[in-house]
């Protein structure tokens, strides 16, 4: 005879809030987060200027969510587990502020921090969970890992190049990418990318500092992001490459991100820690 089965045990699914809701990444975040069988949307921010406050945060899909987007920020946050945010660093700034109180965790993917505005981050990752990367795209931090390895390969008799392209309404320059790949890249050849940079080049410049890693920035029409790394030597050259063609690729990985905060309470964390990529 035959036991009665056991029912499988019942997963709490994870209660996200989103920032900046009504944006292309916003929406793109929520209908991840709708489609996921271990996640709820619990939350919309945007700021008070948009038209969209106070409509339901997936009316955009069709359906009703019952959760409507709004500018109050603990209202927003009140009943999330974790926020996602991929806005402007003041706006993720203030929202970690309420986050650090509620016991909130955070996914930043925001990009164009000062050195002081990290530093605030370091601040908030003593109280709460923080998973911040400038782009976590799981294709973006292969690509970095290879980097790595690259550079140290090819520490010297190759010249350094990042060339990076997105669409015309992006606002900072170079990507959030762009510069974690030259971070990345600096590290591994033991400089600091604050000293060996170059952002422009303009005029007789002379010639080329062969420890400088330089930067390029494309902007125009609807590309989501390509980024490559050229290391030219002498004879022969490599090429590193990504191309985005979908913001779903940042939304996949925001929710790899939620999922992995679970087991933490507070900390900085990066994609890195996420993927098992360190």
């Amino acid at each position: 005879m035959t036991g009665t089965p056991t029912p499988a045990a019942v997963t709490t699914p994870c209660r996200v809030a989103v920032a900046g809701a009504s944006g292309r990444m916003g929406r793109m975040l929520i209908e991840a987060i709708r489609a996921s069988d271990d996640c709820v949307l619990a939350g919309a921010l945007d700021i008070a200027a948009s038209p969209a406050v106070g409509s339901d945060a997936t009316a955009f899909l069709g359906h009703a969510s019952g959760v409507a987007i709004t500018a109050d920020i603990a209202a927003g946050l009140k009943n999330a587990d974790v926020l996602i945010d991929f806005t402007r660093p003041e706006g993720t700034l203030a929202h970690l502020a309420v986050c650090s109180q509620l016991g909130v965790k955070a996914v930043i993917g925001t990009t164009g921090f000062t050195d002081a505005q990290k530093a605030e981050l370091d601040a908030y990752a003593q109280r709460t969970a923080i998973m911040f990367s400038p782009n976590m795209s799981v294709g973006v931090n292969v690509t970095l890992k290879l980097l790595q390895m690259a550079a140290k390969a090819m520490a010297t008799g190759y010249d350094i190049e990042i060339i990076e392209a997105h669409h015309r309404h992006k606002v900072d320059a170079p990507s959030g990418t762009a510069l974690k790949m030259g971070e990345v890249i600096a590290e591994a050849l033991g400089r600091d990318l604050k000293d060996c940079a170059v952002y422009a080049r303009e005029g007789v410049t002379g010639e080329r500092d062969p420890s400088s890693i330089g930067f390029s920035a494309i902007r125009g029409g609807d590309i989501v992001g390509d980024h490559t790394v050229l290391f030219a030597g002498i004879g022969e050259r490599i090429e590193v490459t990504h191309k985005s063609s979908s913001r779903a690729t940042y939304a996949q990985g925001a929710l790899r991100a939620v999922r992995f905060l679970k087991a933490h309470k507070t900390g900085m964390f990066d994609m890195f820690d996420v993927l098992g990529l360190h």
